[in-house]
């Protein structure tokens, strides 16, 4: 992932709704969400959360596709994954981590 994607994607996530509506799609999985039910089950006005989707689908972290008169989001898990990998590529200075290294994702990572 290149830094300017990069920065575009953590920016889209520093908003407190963003990072809602994202946690919900990667709940939800590949079938998606629409966004109705996103800004419903947010209580977000349905104009704010478009605004927000938008701003997640520019920073290429979800995509969007009409069934009948909705738009359905998705979680973008490539896109997901890229940006967890460019976060801990240098994790452990490149080597792989042992098993109580903290970069290790939940629940394999230990407490402090």
């Amino acid at each position: 992932m290149q830094a300017d994607r990069f920065i575009r994607a953590l920016s889209a996530l520093a908003q407190e709704h963003r990072l809602a509506a994202f946690r919900l799609l990667v709940q939800a999985g590949e079938q998606g969400v629409a966004a109705g039910v996103l800004a419903e089950k947010l209580d977000v006005p349905p104009s704010s959360m478009s605004f927000h989707l938008a701003q997640l689908a520019n920073a290429g972290l979800v995509t969007q596709r009409r069934e009948s008169r909705s738009i359905i989001y998705s979680a973008d898990y490539a896109a997901m994954n890229g940006l967890m990998g460019y976060l801990t590529e240098n994790c452990c200075g490149g080597m792989s981590c042992s098993e109580d290294a903290d970069c290790l994702p939940s629940p394999q990572r230990k407490s402090a």
